[in-house]
């Protein structure tokens, strides 16, 4: 018994020191992904489409108020429709294909982060009550870094050769 103890005892003790040494922080992911200028850029874009498609509607029922012949009629909102959804699918489609690269960028700055600088759990501060270690301005730093448009180098000057006489 005493043996079974002691063994629990050290067992307890190295996890409870494994866990005194683990480094922990958190991160609030929404503040990070409003804050980046990427998800702002998709948020005009995705502004920018809407008003396209309310645009597109009213003209599609002008077009279709318009028209005396019902089966002229039916055929218009039919088509206008179909190329509505069409348009709303692509549209959605963008936006999460856009989204889910800004996501999966974010969450790799994270990782980055955390390896370059020791931590060993990073977790959402929607899931923490209290911390003292709190990295979100530093992700937000590092986003604004990874988003930053490249400069572009200018292309090499091509030179023509003259003949000299």
């Amino acid at each position: 018994m005493k043996k079974r103890f002691l063994a629990l005892s050290i067992v307890l003790g190295l996890s409870l020191n494994t866990a005194l040494a683990t480094e922990i922080v958190c991160v609030d992911v929404q503040k990070v992904v409003n804050e980046s200028k990427q998800v702002q850029t998709l948020k005009k874009e995705r502004e920018a489409k809407t008003k396209e498609m309310v645009q597109f509607v009213e003209k599609a029922r002008k077009e279709i108020a318009s028209t005396t012949d019902v089966k002229k009629k039916q055929a218009l909102e039919e088509k206008y429709n179909k190329e509505f959804l069409n348009k709303k699918e692509k549209a959605d489609k963008d936006y999460s294909e856009k989204l889910k690269n800004i996501e999966t960028s974010i969450s790799n700055v994270i990782t980055q982060e955390a390896k370059a600088k020791g931590y060993d759990i990073v977790i959402t501060k929607s899931n923490v009550l209290y911390t003292t270690k709190d990295i979100t301005k530093d992700i937000i730093s590092a986003v604004a870094v990874v988003e930053k448009p490249q400069p572009k180098t200018p292309a090499p000057k091509q030179t023509t050769k003259t003949k000299r006489k």
